[in-house]
């Protein structure tokens, strides 16, 4: 074996360290190149991304210009949506305490009319012939006083329209389906226009609508708690005070619920009589004040006057036709109550309702106008009659109700002159009364099934025992009913 010698060792590996060192610089450049170039590649996607970044917002600065001017234009249509906006605000706060916190109606398009439509019909068994109907002691007010044919009969129907025209007013059309003598008829229940959002809680309403006096008057059939209307509204008003003309209401803004309220209409209808004049021939002034007990009950009381001026206000008796012409001048006190547990009426509560009429008139009464008797004769004739009716419906459980009504009329003082009541038998003294009892089914809110039984003594010395057999159906958008 041959052995190096130290001085060989060394240069050998003087000559080996240099390729070496080179070798390791060229791995290390190449190592820079490659990092060099990924920093240079990631900077340029940020700055690619930045670029676009910087063209899209400079692309939305050119936008918002346009945006700039396009708001400045919808600035006056947004103030004046607003102004709206609180108009129909101010006008839905005064209607809820006018209906003493009911809710707005439901369901209605900005563009289209709220539609409704109710559905009535009836089976009737009467002991006496209702085409004879009358209330003895009372001057006949020519309504709709009788009860319906025996059997089966359509009862009244009624097809509705409502909406805002707009941000002042809202107009309303409600028409009656019913039948005369076995034949169709429509006639015109309201129509009218109303304001909306009049300050101070002040309403106004012209054409025709039902009147606000009493309580029971300004609602619709269908709304009643029993199938027909209490004898004093028979007798003193036709069944109900429809009028022609305008009317005025105002809600206090008090803790408690108080109205005032006015009308001014054309008075053709009872106690009213048909007229060719210019002005009005009624007039009508109430107020309504109501309020809370604790959380579960409820009140209200009303006292309202009906004044008229009928001239030739006709009527038959007796085969003949009498007239007055005079002054007349109705007082209504009205109250109602209501009780729930806790202010939740939907299993369980007790309503509550009563009003007293009286009705006083002066004037001349015509004996046989036509003089189909030859003996037609008229004399200074004054009345004071008087009418009241008391109710309360019970809630024993959800969906079924039971109720008891009585009237009592009192033909009172009356006063011929010269007249004797052998010519006007229906104005003998006669206090004609009624009593009612009722339980009724709501399957839902928009139907109801009802049985009534009464014992009516409207004429004298004919008592007529009566069964009604009763179905109410409501279709489409129908509003809050009131208080």
């Amino acid at each position: 074996m041959t052995l190096l010698r130290p001085g060989a060792l060394c240069l050998a590996l003087a000559a080996a360290f240099p390729s070496v060192a080179s070798a390791a610089s060229d791995v290390e450049l190449k190592q820079l190149r490659d990092q060099l170039r990924e920093l240079k590649e990631s900077y340029q996607q940020r700055i690619d991304a930045l670029e676009r970044r910087l063209a899209a917002t400079e692309q939305r600065a050119a936008g918002a210009a346009t945006a700039a001017a396009e708001a400045g234009v919808a600035a006056g249509s947004a103030a004046q949506s607003v102004a709206r906006v609180e108009a129909r605000s101010a006008e839905l706060q005064a209607a809820a305490a006018n209906a003493g916190g009911s809710r707005p109606q439901a369901g209605e398009s900005a563009f289209n009319p709220a539609v409704s439509l109710i559905i009535d019909s009836k089976f009737t068994r009467f002991q006496r012939d209702p085409s004879t109907y009358r209330i003895d002691g009372f001057i006949p007010s020519g309504g709709e006083v009788g009860p319906p044919r025996k059997g089966f009969s359509l009862g009244e129907s009624e097809l509705a329209f409502s909406a805002n025209v707009d941000h002042l007013f809202r107009a309303n059309a409600r028409f009656a389906l019913a039948e005369d003598d076995g034949q169709g008829v429509v006639e015109v229940e309201e129509v009218n226009v109303e304001t909306l959002g009049l300050p101070g809680g002040l309403k106004v309403k012209g054409g025709r609508f039902l009147s606000g006096v009493g309580y029971l008057n300004q609602q619709h059939p269908h709304e009643w708690d029993f199938s027909d209307a209490p004898l004093a509204y028979k007798a003193f008003f036709g069944y109900r005070l429809q009028n022609d003309g305008v009317q005025v209401r105002w809600v206090a803004p008090t803790d408690l619920f108080l109205e005032f309220g006015a009308e001014m209409a054309a008075g053709e209808k009872y106690p009213g009589a048909e007229r060719n004049r210019n002005g009005a021939g009624l007039w009508t002034a109430f107020a309504h004040l109501g309020g809370d007990i604790g959380a579960s009950s409820a009140w209200q009381v009303g006292l309202s006057h009906v004044g008229a001026q009928p001239r030739e206000r006709t009527f038959e008796d007796n085969a003949v036709t009498n007239a007055f012409s005079g002054r007349s001048q109705t007082w209504i006190a009205d109250f109602v109550y209501k009780w729930a547990p806790d202010g939740n009426s939907r299993d369980r509560y007790l309503k509550i309702q009563g009003e007293y009429i009286q009705r006083r008139e002066t004037g001349m009464l015509t004996y046989d106008v036509d003089n189909l008797s030859g003996a037609s004769a008229a004399s200074a004739s004054r009345l004071r009659q008087s009418g009241s009716y008391l109710q309360a419906v019970y809630q024993f459980m959800p969906r079924w109700r039971v109720g008891v009504r009585g009237d009592w009329l009192d033909s009172g003082s009356v006063n011929l002159g010269s007249l004797s009541g052998t010519e006007l038998p229906i104005l003998a003294g006669y206090n004609p009364t009624r009593h009612t009892a009722m339980v009724d089914w709501s399957p839902s809110e928009f139907s109801r099934l009802r049985l009534q039984l009464a014992r009516d003594k409207s004429r004298d010395g004919e008592a007529d025992n009566q069964v009604w057999l009763q179905y109410i159906m409501s279709l489409g958008a129908h509003g809050a009913h009131k208080f």
